[in-house]
């Protein structure tokens, strides 16, 4: 059993009868009230996020979640397209909502870790840094900056994040999915 105490950023908990994970937590204390701890938490069924408060002597059943590997296939219409790795006939999809920003960093026939509840497969988790070809970057200019140098770039998977001056087309980066931003050049 988890305390109000024990919801710290990452945790998995159950919540109404349904899996949450723990997006933001801070111990909050007022003038002679009791501690709450003010909390993001994000529903891992649906994706829904909302921000909650919880009181000293709430208690949480730990979520028993399994983890399976599983592959990306493609997405389609705000479809995100899976299935089983040895067996592509057992295919399912998660909604653009339910999976949130990780959903950017996704290359078909990627392996990522799912998540199992009650025996059905409800979200997946990315690894913490991923590699991904540079699409499209514009050349970085030497003389073009007064601060340091970054510039923006469109990844193979689509999304765009800030990288430095002397990356180019053509490149493999490496991006810490929890941040969105850029580790290194491989």
């Amino acid at each position: 059993m988890l305390t109000h105490t024990d919801l710290k950023k990452g945790v998995q908990f159950i919540y109404e009868g349904e899996p949450w994970e723990v997006l933001d937590a801070a111990l909050l204390k007022m003038a002679q009230r009791r501690p709450v701890i003010q909390s993001k938490i994000r529903n891992l069924l649906n994706g829904r996020v909302q921000e909650k408060n919880f009181q000293q002597g709430d208690v949480f059943e730990e979520a028993d979640l399994q983890k399976q590997e599983i592959k990306y296939l493609y997405n389609t219409k705000g479809q995100f397209w899976f299935c089983e790795p040895k067996d592509p006939s057992k295919r399912f999809f998660f909604t653009e909502d339910q999976i949130g920003p990780q959903a950017k960093y996704l290359k078909p026939n990627e392996l990522v870790t799912g998540l199992v509840f009650n025996e059905k497969i409800i979200n997946f988790i990315l690894p913490i840094k991923v590699q991904l070809k540079v699409k499209e970057s514009a050349p970085g200019i030497k003389g073009d900056r007064a601060q340091g140098g970054t510039k923006e770039a469109v990844l193979e998977s689509g999304a765009v994040i800030q990288v430095p001056l002397f990356v180019e087309e053509g490149d493999v980066i490496e991006i810490n999915t929890q941040t969105g931003e850029y580790v290194r050049r491989v």
